[in-house]
C-alpha cells in the first residue's frame, strides 16, 4: 500500500519555526527517525521510505500554503496514492496549544492550505493531523500570529508535541485512522 504524507508549511527562511510550518517540523522529524533525506521535485521536497511493507511518500509543498493543493494532487496522482491513504498535517488554530488530532475529514475551518487542497483534490474527505497552535492573538492579528515563531513556553513543549505527532502518523500507516484516533487524540 501507498502512503502520502504532506506536512503543510512555507519555505524561505522567513517562515522556518512559525506556528504555521509546523507540519514541516513534524514531518523532518519524521524523516529523520527514518533515517531519509529530502530532495526537491516538482512542487515539493520530497523523501520516501518503507515501514512494515508499506510505501510511505512524504512531502514538504515548495508552492506556499496558498497552493498546496497543487503539490498534493499531483504528488497523488504521480505516485497513485488514494485519498484515504493521505496524510496532510497542519496547524489549527481552533484547537488549543498542545492539542493534536487525527481525523477522517473536516472542514477547511478557513486555513488557505486546506482550502487549496479540498480545491484540488475534489472535498475534504482526506485524513488530517490537526496541530493545535491555540488562539492566543489580539483581534487582527491572526497572521502575526500564526506567521509568528513559537513563544519561551511553546518551544520547551514542541519536541515532545512533534514526537507524538510522529507515533500517530506511524500508527496511520500500520492501524489505520480509526485507532490511532481512538489511541492517540489528545486534549
Amino acid at each position: 500500500m501507498n502512503f502520502l504524507i504532506v506536512g503543510l508549511g512555507n519555505i524561505g527562511r522567513e517562515y522556518a519555526d512559525t506556528r504555521h510550518n509546523i507540519g514541516f517540523m513534524v514531518v523532518d522529524e519524521l524523516i529523520k527517525q527514518a533515517n531519509g533525506t529530502w530532495s526537491t521535485l516538482k512542487h515539493a521536497y520530497y523523501s520516501e521510505y518503507k515501514q512494515r511493507g508499506h510505501n510511505v511518500y512524504v512531502i514538504k509543498p515548495t508552492t506556499y500554503m496558498n497552493l498546496s493543493g497543487k503539490a498534493v494532487n499531483y504528488w497523488k496522482q504521480e505516485l497513485k496514492v488514494p485519498v484515504e491513504n493521505i496524510l496532510v498535517i497542519v496547524d489549527d488554530l481552533a484547537i488549543p496549544f498542545t492539542s493534536l488530532r487525527i481525523k477522517p475529514k473536516g472542514s477547511a475551518a478557513g486555513h488557505n492550505g486546506l482550502k487549496s487542497i479540498e480545491a484540488s483534490i475534489g472535498g475534504q474527505h482526506y485524513p488530517r493531523l490537526r496541530f493545535g497552535i491555540g488562539d492566543n492573538y489580539s483581534k487582527g492579528r491572526q497572521i502575526d500570529y500564526v506567521l509568528g515563531p513559537f513563544d519561551k513556553d511553546e518551544l520547551l513543549e514542541i519536541p515532545a508535541l512533534i514526537e507524538h505527532s510522529v507515533k500517530m502518523i506511524n500508527s496511520f500507516i500500520n492501524i489505520g485512522i480509526e485507532l490511532t484516533m481512538t489511541n492517540f487524540n489528545t486534549k
